[in-house]
């Protein structure tokens, strides 16, 4: 059973949101850089995250979306290589736009820091 969460107490105890994400992953592929129709420049790439444990044999990974829009953090995306290890830290956000068939969205980490390793 769910468990209902009062969040006047939470408010009351000092707890306060967080979307806080720290990745440490090899890049899949070089990131590639687009110009919205806004004219905002987003630069986007993927990273590969071994799992911490497995329910088998078979080695398990997740890929992940990044996006980096602020200009230092497209700066270190494009610098990035195929196989490189690199940190990421940001947050998780989800994406909404105006697609042919309705509206569409997706989950990425908006890489605020991007560190190679």
């Amino acid at each position: 059973m769910k468990k209902k969460v009062d969040s006047a107490k939470v408010a009351d105890e000092g707890f306060e949101p967080c979307n806080e994400v720290l990745l440490v992953g090899r890049v899949s592929a070089p990131a590639s850089l687009k110009e919205l129709p806004s004219g905002d420049k987003v630069v986007e790439f993927r990273v590969i995250v071994d799992r911490a444990s497995s329910r088998g044999k078979k080695r398990e990974v997740d890929t992940l979306d990044i996006a980096a829009w602020s200009a230092s953090a497209r700066k270190a995306a494009l610098a990035v290589k195929a196989e490189e290890w690199i940190e990421v830290q940001g947050a998780v956000r989800r994406r909404f736009w105006q697609a042919p068939h309705g509206l569409a969205s997706r989950w990425q980490v908006e890489a605020l820091c991007i560190t190679r390793l």
